[in-house]
């Protein structure tokens, strides 16, 4: 990311406790309230500070009120709300920093909060809009949607998926430690930059706060808002999902083979529901589930491997465990024997239509053995083609 920093600050960068860092694109309309809010509130609490503006392109006049108000300027040229922080926050000076956006809804008034506690040790503090935690949403400044679907519902999936300690996943405005951020190694760069952050900070345990906080209506009136209700929806379901093969491939996996299980154990000896007869048909798509389920529960492994190693995510002691127990050798010889099984139960198959001189075969009887034996054989042949991905992502490397 390439950066260029104009400072208007005249404070020793050594004596910065905190940095209010604001993402910019042509905010004009709300930018001098939000520099002047952030100002006095370090001001009136004894908060040694200064307010980044980190511009991501502007050309409505935001530059000039930065400069006028005394913000430090970072213009940032990776587009991108991500990129923006990302660019502001690393050129800040403060041993705290809180982000907030440029539209005036969250009130900067709110920053000692934050960095009280901070100060107490927390490594990030989330401010929380909605009841559930505390805070206050002022009429008028939350879409019906975003209020009562969108936000309780990626709240409640990331508290389930991540055990996020907060009841507004969404806030925009937060706090953290510059060490935190330095040690996370965010990597987003558009809207999901501030999801990644507390999924991440999540997942290694840090030490999380909340505090209530007010959102007030958006106040731009010339230019609507960044956000898009669904687009950016899909975009932090695809996120949260990405993050979790657990919830993405290993418990849709699980179900899928646990059903199929249940399709064999009534459609081998031909069960009778409510009068219809369980025969070869259902044994197929038992089949079906299992195949599709067991994939899905090697890609979890696979996908979680290779987070970690990535340092998408932390390291697991299950996946540790694994790799002390899984050889690729191991992985080869299981798949190779459950595969000689499959090919064995066709051969017997074969063997019996041989025996009839190859003429017809009772459909019912020979499906109930031709489909187990496929499914062996398919099941043997991913086994051992995913011990040869697992170890190569497994790899030893600097």
């Amino acid at each position: 990311m390439t950066t260029t920093t104009e400072s208007k600050n005249n404070n020793d960068e050594s004596s910065i406790e905190l940095s209010v860092v604001i993402p910019c694109l042509n905010e004009a309309d709300t930018l001098e309230i939000c520099i002047e809010k952030a100002q006095r509130a370090m001001r009136d609490h004894g908060i040694t500070g200064e307010v980044i503006v980190a511009d991501n392109g502007s050309t409505d006049g935001s530059l000039e009120i930065a400069e006028k108000m005394n913000a430090r300027i970072i213009a940032v040229q990776a587009k991108g709300y991500g990129a923006a922080l990302q660019g502001g926050i690393e050129g800040s000076a403060g041993k705290f920093v809180i982000m907030g956006d440029a539209d005036d809804s969250y009130d900067f008034l709110e920053v000692p909060k934050f960095v009280d506690k901070l100060r107490d040790g927390y490594d990030l503090v989330m401010g929380c809009r909605l009841p559930g935690g505390g805070g206050t949403v002022a009429p008028g400044a939350m879409p019906f949607l975003h209020r009562w679907w969108g936000n309780p519902m990626f709240t409640f999936m990331a508290r389930k998926m991540f055990k996020m300690p907060t009841h507004d996943v969404y806030c925009g405005l937060r706090g953290f430690t510059r060490e935190l951020y330095d040690r996370l190694k965010l990597t987003c760069t558009g809207m999901e930059f501030a999801t990644e952050m507390l999924i991440k900070s999540s997942l290694t345990g840090e030490k999380i706060a909340e505090v209530p906080i007010t959102l007030h209506p958006d106040g731009r009136k010339n230019r609507a808002p960044h956000l898009k209700t669904f687009s950016d929806g899909w975009r932090t379901l695809r996120f949260f999902m990405m993050y979790s093969p657990r919830w993405l491939f290993l418990m849709p996996g699980l179900f899928l083979v646990f059903l199929g299980l249940i399709g064999y154990g009534l459609a081998m000896p031909g069960v009778a529901i409510f009068g219809a007869v369980l025969d070869a048909h259902t044994l197929l798509f038992a089949s079906l589930s299992i195949i599709i389920g067991y994939q899905s529960m090697s890609f979890a492994v696979l996908a979680k491997i290779f987070s970690i190693r990535e340092k998408f995510i932390p390291e697991d002691k299950r996946i540790n465990r694994f790799f002390e127990i899984f050889t690729l050798e191991k992985g080869i010889t299981v798949g190779a024997c459950v595969s000689l099984c499959g090919i064995v139960t066709l051969g017997t198959a074969v063997v019996h239509w041989w025996q009839t001189g190859f003429a017809g075969l009772d459909y019912a009887e020979t499906m109930r053995i031709v489909i187990p034996g496929f499914t062996l054989t398919i099941l043997g042949y991913q086994s051992v083609m995913g011990s040869f991905f697992a170890s190569i992502l497994g790899m030893p490397r600097k």
